[in-house]
């Protein structure tokens, strides 16, 4: 079972693909990155070596900002539109979608559940 950068990848899965199990890691920054350390995209978790592991965990942890500290980032970034009381931190503070869409009929995952209004 390997470990990287707190995460215990899938043992069985494609290099490629168990790379994006850590958080800030999608399947282009995965390719990158074993680019650098050149590692084959199709071997497998269990068949890296101590060493490979060793490559991808200094590469991540030099060049891409990872799990706790990307999402303390992330908080932080939303507080200070918060703050600055932008329409996006409105929206933000407020509970709804803040990229421009509908909320009329939609929303649903935003908003919450269902609360009827004026039922008599």
């Amino acid at each position: 079972m390997a470990r990287i950068s707190g995460v215990d990848l899938p043992k069985k899965k494609r290099i490629e693909y168990g790379l994006t199990y850590i958080y800030g890691i999608g399947l282009h920054t995965s390719r990158k990155i074993l680019d650098k350390t050149g590692i084959d995209y199709n071997t497998r978790v269990f068949e890296l070596t101590g060493a490979q592991a060793a490559a991808i965990r200094n590469e991540i942890q030099e060049n891409v900002m990872v799990e706790g500290d990307l999402r303390k980032k992330v908080t932080l970034d939303i507080k200070a539109l918060m703050d600055l009381g932008s329409y996006r931190g409105l929206r933000h503070r407020r509970g709804l979608p803040c990229r421009g869409q509908k909320t009329k009929t939609n929303a649903r995952t935003r908003k919450g559940k269902r609360k009827t209004v004026g039922a008599a």
